[in-house]
C-alpha cells in the first residue's frame, strides 16, 4: 500500500481538474494511540469538509461492506476506505472508475481532469438519478468548469 502522503499528492495534483486545484483538499489520518491505527476521512472544498468519516462510524454499522451513498452520508468509512478506493481508482480506466459500485472511486473519477467539459455536460441528463452526494461533487466540479452557475 502507498504512503497517505503519495496518494494525496497523486488526487490532488496528477488526478484533480486544474479548476479544483487548491479547492479540494483530501484529508487521511490514523491516530497512533487508537487500536490498529484507525483513523478518519475526508474530502474537503474550500476548507469545509463535504465529505468525511470515521472509523469508530464503522464500527458501530459494521454491515457497510463498500461505499455507497447511505455509507457517506452516515460517514461509516475512514481512512482504509480512502486507500483502498484510491488502489482500485489508481489501476483502472476513468471509464470505469465512473461506473464503479464503490461511491468514492466514482467522486474521485468527477473531480478527475481526464473528465471534460463535454463530458460533464453529458452527464447533466442523468445526474438526478445519481445519489446525493455524487451530485453534490458533480456540481461542484460543474461550477468550476463554468458549467453551472455560481452564486456567490
Amino acid at each position: 500500500m502507498k504512503r497517505w502522503s503519495n496518494i494525496r499528492k497523486k488526487l490532488e495534483t496528477e488526478y484533480l481538474a486544474k479548476s479544483l486545484q487548491g479547492h479540494i483538499q483530501y484529508y487521511a489520518t490514523s491516530y497512533s494511540k487508537s487500536p490498529d491505527h484507525v483513523g478518519r476521512a475526508a474530502i474537503r472544498y474550500d476548507g469545509k469538509e463535504i465529505l468525511k468519516g470515521c472509523y469508530w462510524n464503522n464500527y458501530m454499522n459494521p454491515e457497510m461492506a463498500y461505499i455507497d451513498d447511505t455509507a457517506l452520508k452516515l460517514g461509516v468509512f475512514d481512512q482504509c476506505c480512502f486507500y483502498t478506493a484510491f488502489a482500485e481508482f489508481d489501476n483502472q480506466s476513468i471509464e470505469a472508475s465512473l461506473q464503479s459500485d464503490d461511491l468514492l472511486i466514482r467522486i474521485f473519477a468527477v473531480l478527475d481532469r481526464r473528465i471534460g467539459k463535454r463530458r460533464l455536460e453529458l452527464m447533466k441528463e442523468s445526474i438526478s438519478t445519481e445519489p446525493e452526494t455524487f451530485q453534490t461533487f458533480y456540481v461542484i466540479r460543474a461550477k468550476a468548469e463554468g458549467l453551472l452557475p455560481t452564486i456567490n
